[in-house]
């Protein structure tokens, strides 16, 4: 047990890294998928509700309601409306900026300075995808009414939407991790840290 430990012990900076890798797949892969149709269309009640974000789009919330599409099926009216909301040119953009935070965050392996703004640009990431537990109706459960005594609806029920944005305080603390190891090893290097 003690060897455990002690290998444990040892392997944090291996352990940083499994983090940074971590970050780099999610990343990749997320904003990948924001390339295809089902992912931008799925993204909408979450940039249409935000203070932040709706003005990249043509329409206001809750106009989206009307155009969802069922993940696995395309309805052509509803991809019509989409293009002309911008949901797709938005989607492209945030892809693209969410793997570049990926790789800044998987180059930290080896470049500290670019490992530095990768994980802080992840904890900024992750901040305003969790202000959509705030900002996004789609986060909790509904009330669709029904004969149960105590319908569990509202907060703290999370929907699907909310579970999946609720994730984000893991990889807000990863992002912070990996900000704060490379600028130890940036210090260090620089001779700014004892």
């Amino acid at each position: 047990m003690k060897t455990i430990i002690t290998l444990l012990a040892q392997s944090q900076k291996q352990f940083i890294n499994i983090i940074r890798i971590a970050i780099f797949i999610v990343m990749a892969w997320i904003g990948g998928l924001k390339a295809f149709p089902y992912e931008a269309d799925g993204i909408v009640p979450f940039v249409a509700n935000s203070p932040f974000m709706s003005f990249f789009y043509t329409n206001e919330a809750p106009e989206y309601a009307a155009y969802k599409n069922p993940e696995g099926k395309t309805v052509k009216k509803n991809i019509d409306w989409h293009a002309k909301n911008g949901t797709y040119l938005f989607a492209y953009g945030l892809g693209l900026v969410i793997i570049i935070i990926g790789i800044f965050t998987l180059l930290g392996i080896w470049f500290s300075k670019i490992g530095l703004i990768g994980g802080l640009l992840t904890f900024i990431m992750s901040i305003v995808t969790l202000s959509f537990l705030i900002t996004s109706p789609e986060v909790y459960v509904p009330n669709l009414g029904g004969d149960f005594p105590t319908p569990h609806y509202g907060f703290p029920y999370l929907s699907g939407a909310g579970r999946l944005v609720l994730k984000d305080v893991i990889m807000m603390a990863g992002g912070l991790i990996c900000a704060s190891d490379s600028a130890k090893r940036y210090l260090a290097k620089n001779k700014y840290y004892s």
